[in-house]
């Protein structure tokens, strides 16, 4: 597979360097969206030439694969002395953060995440929750991985779009769906005076509700197996 992980790092030309290219691109990403992303813009914000950029990178896939990683440079790793269940809140709440700071890097979490931050990471959750004793820390960490990406996924998306419509379409429609009008599904657009802190009070105890199934499940596996 020919990535831009699978090639060796070249040396800096006319002093460009690959941190240099990374964190404009990160900064057009931020401004600018995914789709606005080009080889030449990123060249001409660089200041510099396409040939020169070439020389670091091979494809607009290899910038976006770099920018990814650097998003997840940003999750700091928690420490385990509270327990994997603390380690796992803070790492997760950690990546929340972080992509909701680049809505774009939500965008492109389909790719292979193959980055040197995005693995250091990955293998710390692996290794906290096989440690905790979980037999199968895979399907504990897909669970936890999915439901942030789920969360900033939905949260970007309303935000963007929605603007509190979803809200009052559903209370005009009290009668029909009275459950929706009462408890909401417009996150955004609801009481809180802080549409922000709603969003992450409901990530908090969504994240809460998962882990506290996963206790329950692996206290029930060696129950039964004790």
């Amino acid at each position: 597979m020919d990535t831009v992980w699978s090639r060796p790092p070249k040396a800096p030309r006319q002093s460009l360097t690959l941190d240099k290219i990374v964190a404009e691109a990160v900064a057009l990403l931020d401004e600018e969206g995914v789709g606005r992303l080009t080889m030449r813009r990123l060249a001409e914000r660089l200041d510099t030439g396409s040939t020169t950029l070439y020389w670091h990178v091979t494809t607009k896939d290899d910038v976006l694969d770099l920018a990814l990683d650097a998003v997840f440079h940003e999750v700091r790793l928690p420490g385990r002395e509270a327990g994997w269940r603390a380690a796992a809140r803070e790492l997760m709440s950690g990546w929340r953060g972080a992509l909701l700071r680049h809505p774009w890097s939500a965008t492109i979490l389909d790719r292979p995440l193959m980055g040197p931050n995005a693995l250091e990471r990955t293998e710390f959750l692996y290794e906290t929750l096989a440690e905790a004793g979980f037999p199968a820390p895979k399907i504990a960490a897909y669970s936890l991985a999915n439901y942030v990406m789920g969360s900033v996924i939905m949260q970007a998306t309303w935000q963007e779009r929605d603007e509190g419509g979803t809200g009052a379409f559903l209370k005009e429609r009290a009668d029909l769906y009275p459950s929706l009008a009462e408890h909401g599904l417009d996150f955004a657009g609801g009481p809180a005076s802080d549409p922000s802190a709603e969003w992450d009070t409901t990530f908090a105890e969504g994240l809460g509700y998962l882990l506290d199934g996963m206790e329950q499940a692996e206290e029930t596996r060696r129950g039964g197996t004790g």
